[in-house]
């Protein structure tokens, strides 16, 4: 055999080569694209957040409606009940309820503690306790009221 067929031999070989991939090397792009795919799926939140967000919100609302009792010198109530909770002010001796916030779709809410369907910070920021459970998908949250009016969300 010549120099030159010996060249041409393994110029088609490579030519064949660089024409295709590998098994392992399809293999190994389909790992990298599983564990992307896997890695979008995890970080897909919660369709209207997680119930960790919502006891959050719930909790930071009422540490709000504790510091404006406290700062307005008047009693404020929370008004909670299953579909959601609304904060009310005392004004002219009715309880003037502000715009009312809904649970998420799929919550369910029990509490334990409620006078009325409410609670009630005083002007010193005092309040009927509360235990508040929500629940979603297998998954609870409760949220705590406690007589000096701190607000705590527990897992």
């Amino acid at each position: 055999m010549t120099v030159r067929a010996a060249q041409r031999r393994r110029s088609r070989r490579s030519r064949r080569r660089a024409a295709g991939f590998t098994l392992v090397e399809l293999m190994v792009v389909l790992v990298i694209l599983g564990l992307a795919s896997a890695a979008v799926v995890l970080a897909i939140p919660d369709r209207g957040g997680s119930l960790q967000a919502e006891a959050e919100r719930f909790a930071a609302r009422a540490k709000a409606a504790r510091d404006s009792a406290i700062v307005e010198s008047r009693p404020v109530a929370l008004l909670i009940d299953g579909g959601g909770y609304a904060v009310a002010r005392r004004t002219g001796g009715e309880w003037v309820p502000a715009p009312r916030h809904e649970w998420v779709d799929g919550t369910e809410a029990e509490a334990s503690g409620l006078t009325g369907g409410r609670i009630r910070f005083d002007s010193t920021g005092l309040a009927e306790p509360l235990n508040l459970i929500l629940r979603r998908g297998g998954r609870q949250v409760a949220v705590q009221v406690g007589h000096d009016g701190e607000v705590h969300v527990r897992r």
